[in-house]
């Protein structure tokens, strides 16, 4: 068995990011063999600029279309483009992405606004989800980001993300809102869309 072409086959067949452990297990070879090929792969890729991609997140591997062909599949599958997140959403997300997991209460803390409606919509569309809930009264849900938050953000680990500066200052809320214009800018640059997303959870930061 040519472990390239296995791991190729499989990552074309999941249509979703897949476990390199989950690929060593079943193709019989080390996480390290895996590696090679989906190295090996990915440099075909881009030498013979194939349409294809191979993305890396975290732990995990997935194909993808090329980033370059975006606006032909787009225009081929009749896709229009929505409107970026809305800027609620962006504060949820970002109290979210440096600071989990963590459950409503504490980015309401962080924001000082209900944030029921954002957290539920950034759950509805991948880019959070319920990882546990905690052991006290109540026992409230607590979150985190996805793989689909990462392929947003266009980055392989949340290590990648822009630093958030030292919050431990009077000047906490002006950095993290610092943060929430990076991810704004990422964004944009990456031209990444998520549905209708309207205002509905408060003005901004307070």
């Amino acid at each position: 068995m040519d472990v390239k072409s296995a791991v190729e086959a499989v990552l074309f067949a999941a249509g979703d990011s897949v476990p390199l452990a989950r690929l060593s297990l079943v193709l019989g070879v080390s996480e390290q063999e895996i590696e090679r090929a989906l190295d090996c792969l990915s440099a075909e890729y881009e030498l013979q600029e194939r349409g294809m991609r191979i993305l890396r997140l975290d732990d995990k591997a997935q194909m993808c279309s090329a980033p370059e062909y975006a606006g032909v599949i787009a225009n081929c599958m009749e896709q229009r483009k929505p409107p970026m997140l809305s800027q609620a959403a962006l504060e949820t997300l970002a109290v979210v992405a440096y600071f989990q997991p963590v459950t409503r209460a504490y980015v309401e803390q962080v924001r000082g606004v209900d944030s029921s409606y954002s957290i539920g919509m950034l759950s509805e569309r991948g880019l959070i989800e319920e990882c546990g809930r905690l052991e006290v009264p109540g026992r409230p849900a607590v979150f985190r980001t996805t793989d689909v938050f990462l392929r947003t953000m266009g980055v392989s680990r949340l290590s990648e993300l822009p630093p958030l500066p030292d919050m431990s200052g009077g000047d906490g809320q002006e950095k993290l809102q610092q943060a929430i214009e990076r991810l704004s800018a990422e964004e944009r640059q990456d031209q990444m869309s998520f549905g209708d997303l309207p205002e509905a959870d408060g003005e901004g930061i307070t």
